[in-house]
């Protein structure tokens, strides 16, 4: 239980200070929308550039952990733009943020720092690979959706054209690449010093940036996020995805029992800032997005906590 309350409470409370400054008046509206640029552009492209380099490839292809981790991920991805359009008729758009709010671990600001109180500094392998598949692949997915959404009657080969514009200009997917680039390309070359102090300053901002700026979104926004769309998003996100892992472990991918706990823990997350990010970056379910983060980031105390007695190792 400690492991959960040293990292989800505090998680909460950087929300909640961005509510109290907006509340207050110290910061605006437009400090949130150049809070969530900031870390979208600037600050969490060298996270992900850090942690693929740093990986032999070897280590970023655990294929069964991928295979149990981004299948239930995908899977409750499909659940969830599937029960919006069966519950709400939604347009493509707010399905594709529909399933990713039900299936995006809060793997960087959330599952790392657990990893580290639970089980220590030499075993954040599984958090850093889940947070690389959150990052790249699912991003990857969301911007293709959106984009080829959005440019809907414009013909196939218009949709193509700019779904691949918007994957060369993507800063998370371009980050990625080349972090892949340099550990395929300079197997055994350390990232230079220089380097890797800029990649870990900047990363060490986007987390706290990320989840103030929806504290301070809260705070000066009229939120109208119905109540039963947040809880079956919920749901999918601390009990059917886990279970779904579970599920895929058990049947064609098993693991080492850390492996294992490591894929169970990060699918058992609430909903990751990144998603807020997406969202009002495309000017889409913004207010919803908001309220399944702290929905689901104060409702994962309960889930991880069993969890953690589960695996955790003792003392």
């Amino acid at each position: 239980m400690s492991a959960v309350l040293n990292v989800a409470l505090p998680v909460f409370a950087i929300i909640l200070a961005g509510i109290l400054s907006g509340r207050t008046g110290i910061l605006g509206a437009a400090s949130s929308e150049a809070l969530n640029k900031f870390v979208y552009w600037v600050a969490l492209p060298p996270v992900l550039f850090l942690g693929t380099a740093r990986r032999s490839l070897a280590e970023i292809l655990n294929v069964p952990f991928i295979g149990a981790f981004l299948g239930a991920m995908l899977a409750t991805y499909a659940l969830g733009a599937l029960i919006g359009w069966l519950l709400h008729r939604e347009r493509s758009q707010v399905l594709c943020m529909q399933g990713l709010t039900a299936c995006f671990s809060n793997t960087g600001y959330m599952g790392i720092p657990l990893f580290l109180a639970a089980f220590g500094a030499d075993h954040l392998a599984p958090a850093i690979l889940a947070t690389v598949i959150m990052s790249s692949v699912m991003m990857a997915i969301a911007v293709v959706w959106m984009e080829f959404a959005n440019s809907r009657g414009n013909g196939a080969g218009r949709a193509l054209a700019d779904v691949g514009l918007a994957l060369v200009r993507n800063p998370l997917i371009i980050a990625t690449a080349l972090g892949l680039l340099w550990s395929v390309l300079l197997t055994g070359v350390p990232v230079p010093r220089p380097v890797a102090t800029y990649c870990e300053l900047m990363g060490a901002a986007s987390g706290p940036c990320a989840l103030f700026a929806i504290g301070l979104f809260l705070a000066t926004r009229q939120i109208r996020a119905p109540a039963g769309e947040i809880a079956w998003i919920t749901a999918l996100k601390l009990l059917v995805q886990p279970a779904l892992t579970w599920a895929l472990i058990a049947t064609l991918f098993p693991m080492d029992p850390f492996w294992t706990a490591g894929a169970l823990i990060l699918a058992a997350l609430p909903t990751g800032g990144l998603t807020f990010v997406v969202a009002q970056q495309y000017q889409t379910y913004v207010e919803r997005t908001s309220a399944a983060i702290l929905v689901s980031t104060v409702l994962s105390m309960v889930t991880l906590s069993g969890l953690l007695a589960l695996y955790a190792p003792a003392g």
